[in-house]
This record gives C-alpha cells, structure tokens and sequence, in this order.
C-alpha cells in the first residue's frame, strides 16, 4: 500500500462538476492499493498516518499529529501511484490491485481513520475527479506499507 498525503489548509473532490467532499485544515490522502495488499497493511498505514507529526507546535517544529490538531482527512484512490516507471516512457500498473479488493481496502482505510475520531471525506472510487487543495507549506509524504 502506497499513501501520498499532504498537509493542507483546505482541500475538496469534485465528480462531473459536482462537489463530492470537502475538508478543512489536516491531510489529503492518495491512496494506492498494490497486489498482496491486505487489512495489516491498511492498519499500519492508518496508524502511521493518523500520528505522524507533521503539524506545527507553538514553536513552529513539526510535533503535533493530526489527532493533536484535531484535522480532518480527504481520501482518494490513485491506483497511478503504483504505477511502475523504470522502464520505457509507458508505466506500467501491473503492481496495482484488481479493481475490487482496491476498493475494498480503500473503503476499510477511510474506516479506520474515521474510526480514530477524524472526519473523514472520500473521493469516487475509479472516477475522473478534480481535486482542489491548498497545501500548508507545502508538507508532502510518501508512505509505504
């Protein structure tokens, strides 16, 4: 499981122009689900990612986790970051889990943040989305599980 999250001000999905979700001030979360993927890679992820302190104390060092700030989450699914780039100019998404247990492991991510207390907004799971944010630093994070 590869998660690309962002810090943000304020961040949204829309779906053919229609708006899906909304967050406020805490993290966008890309998430992308590769084969052999399984519910302790969602754990893991959510765990990491619900706690790592990336926002700013009282004196500006990042030590505060998103629990800490009380900060929302929008997640959307990218199989994109599982694409595979080495070779050719073409990636390549053999990596990438088939389309339904993606999902399912995507839907059980969002559960699991919502389940430590932080509102939780989704994208459209295999849609054509327009994402908006405005980054808070910017403050950007790869992380695998």
């Amino acid at each position: 499981m590869k998660v690309l999250i962002q810090r943000v001000k304020r961040a949204s999905v829309e779906v053919d122009s229609k708006m899906v979700s909304q967050i406020g001030k805490g993290i966008l979360a890309f998430v992308g689900v590769e084969k052999g993927d399984t519910s302790e890679n969602v754990e893991k992820a959510v765990r990491k990612v619900v706690n790592l302190r990336i926002f700013p104390d009282e004196e500006g060092k990042m030590n505060r986790s998103l629990l800490d700030v009380n900060g929302e989450m929008l997640v959307v699914s990218q199989f994109t970051l599982c694409g595979d780039c080495k070779k050719g100019t073409r990636p390549s998404f053999d990596n990438s889990a088939p389309p339904d247990i993606a999902n399912s492991l995507y839907e059980e991510f969002a559960k699991g943040v919502n389940n430590n207390g932080i509102r939780v907004g989704t994208g459209v799971f295999g849609a054509m989305m327009d994402v908006s944010l405005i980054n808070d630093g910017p403050v950007t994070f790869h992380i695998s599980c």
